[in-house]
């Protein structure tokens, strides 16, 4: 099924005129007008965290950059990114990007994302477009609870019917090397290719998985590169992926960039190279400057919504780098012109899915019910109400893994708390009921073991100082993590921009100062360590239980750091 631009206009007057919300009709109706350009066009989403469903998900009011990467995309956050990319306070396009005044933009924009409506946006922008492609850049088989329970068969589904046909990925490896295996020689066969070149064996060195495709788009030959996050080993259990070595592999992606724009056996050499990625964009942006003769990176994994191309100079040309974001909300769509074996020009929009302007694609939505009705009276459980806005996204904290945090202390006894400072995880409005099914968007992994230890004081600080530097080491190539970890019962002070092993201080429990040699009780889960493999419950039966005892959250103070040399930084609101 494709829709022409009159019959998607005919499908959206006929939704507003069944009642569905629309703020300003005329701008409504023209918001996901994009006229063709040039004659390759590629749409790309990224992390979508198995959010199949329409959601809220709140961009961070705190994304520091250091270094180079200071008051730069990808980090500007509230008003100093709509300032940057020129859009006004209260838009559409406010709400999608920023934090600001997200409870009540979110109640007059209303839901983002959704595959069903993401299917109906891809087919209208493919049906007015001669030659595309679509990549997904992945972590798409994890984050809720269907996704879990079918160890991403819900998902890869979805993606088939989707009409993506190129992938890479990170979280989705989760699940385990024969799993993957599996599903690309079964459900992907013919369908859908998985590209990694930054993954090989351990024992000979040898490719896992393909590491470049070429396509023919309207006589114009692509190459796309595929690359995996390079750290999954080491921010996940080491048992998913035993027989498997990752890496950045910079001299290995050059050398496949100059292959596939020279041709080899016979092959026309690609005019347009593509590297679908899942480094982070601070990783790609030091990537573009040092790689030539990639044209365009399609990024992923910190979840930054970057509405335009960082075009970054290096030895031999340029590069566009790009970030679309996260759990469905957005759509990249590059359309370039190809004159002379080369981009002559290009057009960029990061189209936000606001599922109020898009109706939903029924075959798609049909697919989403199938898959998840056996699961249904259980996703639908209210375990509480909340009167808080919870939230995920942000370096140093969140108010859904606050509330993790006193459910973890108050469970186990525990006088200190850490939860993951994962980015994915669904945004939940004051007055909206807490379900299992929400419970499951902020923990659905497969390593969700629930973990108390006795930690002394140093020891404590040590692993502050390790995770600190996984994400403000001023060298990209050393950022391997997601944000902060999160603590609760403990305050203490970071410094960003200082030296490695100098960031963390003044940690206090209360008035008490954190002493080195003294142990503490410290409740965390999702343990990377082998040995914590089968350690305590699921934390989603603890957070559950906790809620269906609590009935109702109210908002709670906000344990974050005391910051230090941050002021004037754009990446803090």
């Amino acid at each position: 099924m494709t829709l022409s631009r009159r019959e998607f206009l005919q499908v959206l007057a006929a939704a507003a005129a069944a009642g569905l919300p629309l703020a300003s009709r005329s701008q409504d109706e023209t918001f996901y007008d994009l006229p063709p350009f040039g004659n390759v066009s590629l749409l790309h989403f990224t992390d979508c965290h198995a959010q199949l469903l329409p959601m809220s998900f709140r961009e961070p009011n705190v994304n520091l950059g250091v270094g180079t990467g200071a008051n730069s995309p990808p980090h500007l956050v509230g008003e100093a990114l709509l300032r940057h990319y020129g859009f006004k306070p209260d838009s559409r396009e406010a709400h999608a990007f920023s934090h600001l005044d997200f409870a009540q933009a979110a109640r007059k924009y209303g839901k983002m994302g959704g595959f069903a409506h993401l299917a109906t946006l891809v087919k209208k922008l493919r049906a007015e477009r001669g030659a595309s492609l679509l990549l997904d850049g992945g972590d798409t088989w994890q984050g809720s609870a269907t996704s879990l329970w079918t160890r991403g068969q819900d998902m890869i589904d979805a993606q088939k019917l989707l009409g993506v046909e190129i992938m890479t990925g990170h979280w989705d490896f989760t699940y385990g090397a024969a799993r993957l295996k599996e599903v690309l020689a079964g459900d992907f066969a013919g369908s859908i290719e998985f590209l990694a070149q930054n993954v090989e064996t351990t024992d000979f060195g040898d490719p896992v998985f393909k590491p470049a495709t070429l396509r023919s788009l309207a006589g114009v030959p692509v190459a796309v590169i595929g690359q995996a996050f390079p750290y999954t080993p080491i921010a996940h259990p080491r048992r998913f992926v035993p027989d498997w070595k990752f890496g950045i592999e910079e001299r290995r992606l050059q050398r496949i960039a100059d292959e596939v724009r020279a041709g080899n056996g016979g092959k026309t050499g690609a005019q347009v190279v593509v590297l679908l990625s899942h480094n982070g964009m601070d990783v790609d942006l030091k990537l573009a400057s040092r790689v030539t003769g990639i044209d365009v990176i399609l990024g992923g994994h910190t979840h930054d919504g970057v509405p335009a191309p960082v075009v970054v100079s290096n030895a031999k040309g340029r590069t566009l780098v790009t970030n679309a974001g996260s759990h469905g909300k957005f759509l990249a769509v590059l359309d370039l012109d190809v004159k002379g074996g080369r981009i002559a020009d290009y057009r960029y929009r990061l189209l936000p899915v606001f599922a109020n302007l898009l109706p939903a694609d029924r075959e798609m939505a049909r697919l989403i019910e199938a898959k998840r009705a056996p699961y249904a009276e259980k996703l639908a459980e209210k375990l509480a109400v909340t009167e808080a806005l919870l939230y995920r996204r942000g370096n140093f904290g969140s108010t859904m893994d606050q509330l993790i945090l006193d459910a973890l202390m108050e469970m186990k006894g525990a006088e200190i708390a850490f939860s993951p400072g994962f980015r994915w995880g669904t945004t939940l409005l004051p007055g909206e009921a807490i379900t299992y099914e929400q419970v499951m968007s902020q923990t659905a992994i497969t390593y969700p073991q629930v973990v108390v230890t006795e930690m002394a004081g140093e020891t404590i600080r040590a692993n502050l100082e390790d995770i600190c530097d996984n994400l403000f080491n001023p060298d990209p190539y050393y950022q391997q993590g997601g944000d902060m970890v999160r603590i609760g019962g403990m305050s203490y002070s970071c410094a960003p921009g200082a030296r490695r092993g100098a960031r963390i201080g003044d940690m206090r429990i209360g008035e008490r100062p954190v002493e080195p040699r003294k142990t503490y009780k410290v409740a965390s889960w999702a343990p990377v360590a082998e040995d914590f493999r089968d350690a305590g419950e699921p934390v989603w039966d603890l957070f559950a239980r906790y809620l269906r005892e609590k009935k109702v959250v109210r908002p709670r103070r906000l344990n974050a750091p005391r910051l230090i040399g941050v002021k004037g930084n754009r990446g803090i609101a």
